[in-house]
């Protein structure tokens, strides 16, 4: 314990001498006795330089952020996702928070190859270059592998020297900062701060097993192979391991590069098309999606594919969850705002005393004034959103895949709109939704036979059981921004709370007796 209390000396110390408390004060006060608390550990004798005077600050709090590290870039990352607590300006401000940070050497991207495939795997790597991509947990190296007499291109994710320990020891400061504000500040106990960092740190370490985003691509290849137009990288599996991942190489343009595209002679406007297809199509279809695409993890091929990297956050809806996705969204596009209500009804997510012509007429309030947007501002994201608050006063039942899933979709339209900000949503959507609808008999009286069946474990990989079973835990903690009572993880937070609580116990009489013994010595 009380190596987490230095650690937290530091982490505080780094945090005082930034720019981070000034400009969070603008948006949300923090109590005084956290001011007094950083004004004494931001005191030095020497002069702070200001290296932001040209930015806003958004850039400000992003840049200061990224200077700490690993631990205050997921963080920041994290409660960019969680307005309930620091404000819907500020978790604004930090949705642009990017993860760069300076690469490690090559020698040491070497050596870790050579620990975790051995000698002889290693050996079989050529060309391996200096890092083409760094980011806070794992960085890119370009390279060739010899797969079965085929000489090709991939790309070899390794995960820097000593991430885990360095995070899961900062974290665990973190939270014992939390515990400490949790106790002394009692207003701050409805935020639970200790639940917030314990999730991050669940979330985070699932990241950094690499062998989960390995199967999660593999998953999701599989998934979209017959899809024309969306290809997934293929993953090396004999390449692999916790601490290293190789996949085929992506020769090809980013998104964000619209006028490189246009260049190409590549349509923009169908590929915007073709994003929010298949992001939906991947929902409803399979109940497995990207849930992390945003500008820089998709690309597009010499063969005009659209092409997603990063699976260290896939989304996954079981069978009644992408039954309602589909059913509500497209009772929205009809504007039949009855059907919806029956929909929420009959899968049992609203008590059945409610009146099917009030709820009808609370949709009716949501879709209504959507429909009278300009095609630019509809959004299906926004739409389950209103849904969702709009619904939660009929006691509709938390889903926390849909959760996730709305949060995705407003990315993946803002990703389509930057591409074509004329996107229309509804038109795009409409022929996806429709035609899985069409492939699945009686969808309304089918929806009773799968409620019962609220999860799917991945079944192509069976000797990773473990660390799948935990990656949709945590994905599900994630998009709910909870941990459910009867999980693992909520036992392992109670024995890390009753860990504090006796730290915190102990540390009182030990400064009770150090006082008692002061008094009787002088």
């Amino acid at each position: 314990m009380l190596g987490k209390i230095i650690i937290l000396f530091k982490l505080a110390r780094k945090v005082a001498m930034s720019d981070i408390l000034n400009i969070t004060s603008k948006f949300k006060e923090p109590p005084l006795i956290i001011k007094i608390l950083f004004k004494i550990l931001s005191f030095s004798f020497s002069s702070k330089k200001n290296l932001h005077t040209n930015k806003d600050e958004g850039e400000r709090l992003s840049d200061s952020l990224e200077s700490m590290g690993t631990t205050f870039i997921k963080l920041g990352q994290f409660l960019a996702t969680r307005p309930d607590i620091i404000g819907e300006e500020l978790s604004k401000k930090l949705e642009n928070l990017q993860d760069r940070l300076p690469p490690f050497s090559l020698h040491q991207a070497k050596q870790i190859i050579k620990k975790d495939l051995g000698e002889k795997t290693y050996e079989s790597i050529i060309n391996l270059s200096e890092p083409v991509a760094a980011a806070s947990i794992a960085q890119v190296h370009k390279a060739q592998i010899n797969d079965n007499g085929t000489i090709k291109d991939v790309a070899i994710k390794i995960l820097r020297p000593n991430i885990k320990k360095i995070f899961n020891e900062e974290i665990d400061a973190m939270m014992l900062f939390a515990f400490l504000v949790e106790s002394t500040i009692k207003k701050t106990k409805r935020l639970k701060l200790v639940e917030v960092v314990f999730l991050l740190k669940e979330i985070t370490n699932l990241e950094m097993d690499l062998r989960f985003e390995a199967a999660a691509a593999n998953e999701y290849a599989e998934n979209t192979k017959n899809d024309i137009g969306f290809l997934v990288p293929q993953i090396y599996w004999n390449f692999t391991n916790e601490n290293v991942m190789t996949l085929d190489w992506v020769d090809g343009v980013s998104i964000r590069e619209t006028e490189e595209l246009k260049k190409r002679n590549l349509n923009t406007e169908k590929i915007a098309e073709n994003i929010i297809q298949n992001f939906l199509r991947h929902a409803v279809r399979d109940g497995f999606f990207h849930a992390d695409m945003h500008q820089g993890n998709i690309f597009i091929d010499n063969n005009g594919q659209i092409v997603p990297i990063d699976f260290g956050i896939m989304g996954r809806l079981d069978k009644m969850s992408k039954r309602f996705l589909a059913e509500i969204l497209f009772g929205f596009i009809q504007r039949d705002y009855r059907k919806v209500a029956e929909v929420h009804l009959v899968a049992g997510l609203v008590p059945k005393n409610v009146p099917i012509d009030d709820l009808a007429q609370a949709l009716r309030s949501i879709g209504e004034p959507i429909f009278g947007q300009a095609v630019k501002d509809i959004s299906g994201g926004k739409l389950l959103k209103q849904l969702f608050d709009v619904t939660e006063k009929f006691n509709m039942q938390t889903q926390p895949q849909l959760l996730m899933l709305q949060k995705t979709m407003v990315v993946v339209e803002g990703v389509a709109r930057k591409l074509n900000p004329n996107t229309n949503i509804w038109t795009t959507s409409k022929p996806v939704l429709e035609s899985w609808l069409k492939e699945t008999k009686n969808p309304m009286t089918t929806i009773n036979e799968t409620v019962q069946n609220t999860s799917e474990v991945i079944k192509r990989l069976p000797e990773f059981p473990e660390i799948m079973d935990k990656a949709n835990q945590a994905l599900t903690f994630l998009a709910s921004g909870q941990i459910p009572q009867n999980s693992n993880s909520y036992t392992a937070l109670n024995t890390k709370k009753s860990e504090m609580t006796t730290f915190r116990n102990q540390s009182i009489i030990s400064l009770l007796v150090l006082v008692i013994l002061g008094l009787l010595v002088f």
